[in-house]
């Protein structure tokens, strides 16, 4: 079963997640970016849902050191920002693709699919 590390500081939103994927793929959890590169590191996942407002480190920079150590784990950056910014930063610190808040939950599964495949 593919791992996929699920980094995201809202209960809400780690529970809506779970739902989604849990059948599907063992997730691990980190809460704030600085867990995140540390829990990237140790475990190895296949893929990281990486939320970009967080505690501690934002998920640009926590996507950045990720990338530092490892540049073939498909990221995919999640965030409630939708401005042409948002998305060229995230491209630019590293991620693989940008999904905007509130997720669409089939969108979300075919590019985990696509990027797992």
């Amino acid at each position: 079963m593919k791992t996929i590390l699920v980094v995201e500081d809202t209960e809400l939103n780690i529970d809506l997640i779970t739902q989604l994927l849990e059948k599907h793929y063992r997730l691990i959890v980190a809460h704030d970016g600085e867990q995140a590169v540390k829990m990237a590191l140790q475990n190895n996942p296949d893929l990281i849902l990486m939320d970009i407002s967080l505690p501690v480190m934002d998920g640009f920079e926590a996507t950045r050191r990720i990338r530092e150590t490892n540049k073939t784990i498909p990221i995919i950056g999640l965030s409630a920002h939708a401005m042409d910014f948002h998305l060229k930063k995230a491209m630019e610190v590293g991620c693989n693709d940008y999904l905007t808040k509130p997720i669409d939950d089939e969108l979300l599964l075919n590019k985990i699919k696509e990027f797992l495949a």
